[in-house]
């Protein structure tokens, strides 16, 4: 699945945000988490071999264990996000009125 316009833009964000494309401090990866769980919460689904594929194509990030660790990142925030919006998924509307079973 190619990557959203949105979400391109976002990783342009990183791009420009991170000064050192040698090296991530904690701060720059608490912004790239930041980011990437923002990118989950709009609803953008991404292939994170894309995002892998974007990071290596931009030009900028020529060290490949920064590249991984973005990947890396990438990859724990959509799955985070998929794991604890499961449970999320709550239909709190019922049609069985007060004899309903699920509880409601």
């Amino acid at each position: 699945m190619p990557l959203l316009n949105s979400t391109i833009m976002r990783l342009n964000e990183i791009t420009t945000l991170v000064d050192d494309k040698t090296k991530l401090t904690f701060e720059n990866e608490s912004l790239i988490k930041d980011i990437f769980k923002q990118i989950n919460e709009k609803g953008e689904k991404y292939d994170v071999d894309e995002i892998e594929s974007w990071f290596e194509n931009e030009g900028s990030w020529n060290t490949k264990d920064v590249r991984t660790r973005i990947v890396n990142i990438s990859h724990y925030a959509q799955s985070k996000f998929e794991q604890t919006n499961k449970f999320r998924i709550v239909d709190d509307t019922c049609d069985e009125g007060d004899s309903c079973s699920c509880g409601h």
